[in-house]
């Protein structure tokens, strides 16, 4: 079949510029791709709304709680954190992406692997590290009778969720210089510009809606986040709610503390969308690889200096930390049998999370791309609040719903699995889409003259053509899954155990070494769908 564009006008309700042509609009998707798209969203929408009719109910106390001074303080403490964070991994991000895809450092490769890597170490193990390898008492100073200095409270927390969130913005960032027309770059170059001007300048403002995706996603995280915070001991949000949660016969106020961090991820989605909405950014295949740029003296010693560090900070230190703890362990005839009850929780929960949330991404995609309308933007878009609502506010609201009206399901592995794939159904729905965009709609029009029904054309044609996409979103929904904490607390069926609960218990009773060999556990595992998200499709730009 012709790959060339129409070049007859679209018709109306059409849309220009789509791939291959226009894609045909039509007036009315079947209406099981509604009842499909919709239903994976009730586990999350009904039980916020849930929550929210439950907090309206709540009592004046409860609601005072909203004008006290500690909870004022906590939001600015909250803010301020994030920011912090998202600032340190932006500046982190960016500048690895710079430098492994601009400049002739040597050991490319092995640097553009190494400032992926952390995607495998969830925060909460980066945080055990960092309190069990420093202080007067910590790893460090036994092996080497140096004490560092004791990293709990901000700076842990700081250092734990920036090494965590970098990736995101780096990962975001290359991809976009890979993409990146270098034609201004060299224009620019050619006027005397020199290499520092140029970035400023030219590859900068490019990057912009790049680089802010990868801060959103930064900051959601950092938001979210109770694992590391809880083990340092810092009081953000997430902390502070589960504390009220679990530790008091009335939650409402940890439900009106919840409605506040929602409120917070959604002032920072709209703040972050109206920021990137002031411009108009164009997108171009490159005709030609960009020109490297040739460090030389103390800048090249600077970039290797970097690179160095953050790897080995990220990486090098938490599996070696990991890995003495385990050692010692074993020496001192400590029990480090395999957890094969957490190993399987994890591996379970993770697969049918992946699998439900592939499968729901596809009505969804379908919806978006095929049946375009302000209804399916909408949709699309509520996937992505979904995603950027905190775990611990999203369990606290589930559970409430469950104990309230539907008691049989409470604490059941179904519930959970289908709640996984609620909040994580974006990171399967963006390969799913991008895929979808690929396909020559004229195909799915094929297969209807031939007979076919919506669904059999759905089945038979554009799935398969889909498979790229939804295996990696489904490998996504599993990495993510499988380090998830604060919602597994909260609804996992009792007797039920995964690698992050057994991890973030061991922690906090200073056993390490248990809990050491379930990270070590958890990190391998990671390495493979890592491999496949990241690595791989870097060697192949690459080659």
């Amino acid at each position: 079949m012709s790959s060339r564009r129409s070049t007859t006008t679209a018709p109306a309700g059409q849309r220009e510029g789509s791939p291959s042509g226009s894609t045909p609009q039509r007036t009315r998707a079947p209406w099981w791709l509604w009842a499909a798209a919709l239903a994976i969203l009730v586990p999350v929408v009904v039980p916020v709304a849930g929550l929210l009719l439950r907090a309206f109910g709540a009592s004046e106390a409860a609601w005072q709680t909203l004008t006290s001074w500690r909870t004022v303080e906590l939001v600015v403490r909250t803010l301020g954190f994030t920011a912090l964070v998202t600032v340190s991994a932006t500046v982190i991000g960016v500048a690895g992406a710079w430098v492994v895809s601009r400049t002739d450092v040597r050991l490319r490769r092995f640097w553009g692997v190494g400032l992926a890597l952390p995607l495998i170490i969830p925060s909460y193990v980066v945080a055990m590290v960092l309190i069990s390898a420093t202080g007067p008492r910590g790893l460090f100073a036994d092996l080497t009778a140096i004490p560092l200095p004791h990293l709990v409270g901000l700076p842990g927390a700081w250092l734990a969720l920036t090494l965590s969130t970098y990736p995101y913005v780096y990962l975001i960032s290359t991809a976009a210089l890979h993409r990146m027309d270098p034609t201004l770059e060299e224009a620019a170059r050619g006027l005397g510009a020199s290499p520092a001007k140029v970035l400023r300048t030219v590859v900068l403002p490019q990057l912009r809606p790049a680089i802010g995706a990868g801060a959103l996603l930064a900051a959601l995280y950092t938001l979210s986040d109770f694992g590391a915070v809880s083990l340092m001991r810092f009081d953000a949000f997430t902390r502070v709610i589960y504390a009220q949660y679990s530790g008091r016969l009335d939650r409402t106020p940890a439900i009106v503390l919840s409605l506040v961090l929602i409120a917070i991820a959604l002032v920072v989605i709209a703040a972050e969308h109206r920021t990137r909405g002031k411009g108009t950014y164009f997108s171009h295949r490159p005709v030609r690889p960009p020109r490297i740029i040739r460090l030389t003296g103390p800048v090249r010693g600077a970039a290797h200096a970097f690179l160095a560090t953050v790897v080995t900070i990220g990486v090098g230190i938490p599996i070696a930390v990991l890995g003495a703890w385990l050692a010692r362990g074993v020496a001192s005839g400590v029990d480090v049998a395999v957890p094969w009850g957490a190993v399987a929780g994890s591996l379970g929960g993770s697969s049918l999370a992946a699998a439900v949330a592939v499968v729901a991404s596809v009505p969804i995609v379908v919806l978006a791309v095929r049946y375009a309308s302000r209804s399916t933007t909408w949709l699309e878009r509520s996937v992505y609040v979904a995603f950027s609502l905190p775990h611990i506010t999203v369990a606290i609201a589930v559970v409430a719903f469950t104990v309230r009206y539907a008691r049989p399901v409470y604490q059941s592995l179904a519930v959970l699995v289908i709640v996984y794939a609620a909040m994580f159904l974006a990171q399967a729905t963006g390969p799913a889409k991008a895929s979808m965009l690929q396909i020559d709609p004229r195909l799915d029009d094929a297969s209807r003259s031939l007979g076919k029904g919506s669904l059999a054309t759905l089945m038979r044609v554009t799935v398969p053509l889909m498979s790229k996409g939804l295996i990696a979103g489904g490998l996504l929904v599993f990495v993510t899954t499988l380090k998830e904490l604060p919602a597994t607390l909260l609804l996992r069926p009792s007797g039920f155990s995964t690698l992050s609960v057994r991890i973030w218990s061991a922690a906090g009773e200073l056993l390490y070494t248990q809990a050491a060999a379930a990270a070590l556990i958890l990190i391998a595992i990671s390495v493979l769908p890592v491999y496949h998200l990241t690595i791989k499709p870097q060697r192949a730009v690459d080659a």
